[in-house]
């Protein structure tokens, strides 16, 4: 029986009510993802609430374990970079 193919990375974005109005975040990640072809390398996760609703958006990026909140559009392309490309 073969091995499902899992990513190298995944980012955790949270879809409770809160995190779920930041779209704009997600798109910006998935551009991210195609831009530098990383489609089989890299996923992006939702997950139910986390409970931290007051630092909407939460995030998680994964090896790393590195947690991110109240992430702007703005920040969102260096947190890529920091987190994915580097």
């Amino acid at each position: 029986m073969s091995q499902p193919n899992f990513p190298e990375k995944s980012i955790f974005i949270c879809d409770g009510s809160k995190c779920g109005k930041h779209k704009e975040i997600r798109k910006i990640f998935k551009e991210s993802i195609k831009t530098h072809g990383l489609k089989n390398t890299v996923e992006i996760v939702k997950i139910e609430c986390t409970d931290r609703c007051k630092h909407a958006p939460v995030m998680c990026f994964q090896p790393k374990n590195q947690w991110f909140t109240d992430v702007s559009i703005w920040q969102a392309e260096n947190i890529f970079k920091e987190m994915i490309l580097d």
